[in-house]
Order: structure tokens, then sequence, then C-alpha cells
């Protein structure tokens, strides 16, 4: 089976944050750290989920993965403000955080047009 780009992105911010929380102070590492390597572990769960559902379940869980993501987010600027970690992995994860929210996007929006294709008229 083909693993999808979207899933392989969220694999490598897998990495990246278990990098990150690992250097982290260890007052961070059990509890933000945690807490952040959780988020992108639920999403690549919902990910990987709406690759094997049937198609009128897959919206359900693209939009868990997405609140997921937005949580991931919110938790790596803590990350940023509280200076945890270096500021370029952050910044490195964000940004591939912030492409993996266009490919959710776009998966989403190709679920939609798919399901409320009009019909033409003659």
């Amino acid at each position: 089976m083909d693993t999808l780009p979207i899933i392989n992105r969220t694999y490598e911010v897998y990495k990246q944050v278990i990098d990150m929380t690992h250097h982290s102070e260890k007052k961070w590492r059990y509890s933000l750290g945690i807490s952040l390597e959780n988020s992108v572990l639920s999403l690549l769960q919902e990910l990987i989920m709406a690759k094997n559902a049937p198609k009128p379940m897959k919206t359900s869980y693209l939009i868990k993965g997405g609140s997921h993501l937005e949580i991931a987010t919110l938790k790596l600027r803590l990350f940023l403000e509280l200076k945890i970690a270096n500021e370029t992995k952050i910044f490195q994860t964000q940004s591939k955080c912030a492409e993996i929210g266009r490919m959710l996007g776009g998966w989403m929006k190709s679920l939609n047009t798919q399901s409320f294709t009009p019909e033409r008229t003659p």
C-alpha cells in the first residue's frame, strides 16, 4: 500500500517534535513536550483512518485531524514563545504544519466537490 504524502509529511513532523522534546528541559519535556507529541500522533491516526475509511466517512476523520493540527500548531507557538526549543527547528516544524494544513484542506475540498457535483443539463 502506498503512503500518502500528507502522512509522510506528518511523520516527518512527528520525528522533529520528538527531537525537540528530547532536547528540551525536563520540566517541559514531560508536560508540553509529551502533549505536543500526542497531538501530532492523534493527527497521524486520523489521517490514516481517513485514508482507509469509506468515502462518506473520510470527511469526519479529516475534520478531527484538522483540529489536532490546529492544537499542535498552538503548542508549537508556545514552544517558541517560552523558548523551549531551538527557534530554527520550531520554524521549520511550523512550516511543515502549514503545508500539512494546505494538503488537508485540498483533500477535504476534493471530497466535497466529488460528493456535491451538480448534474449537467443539456
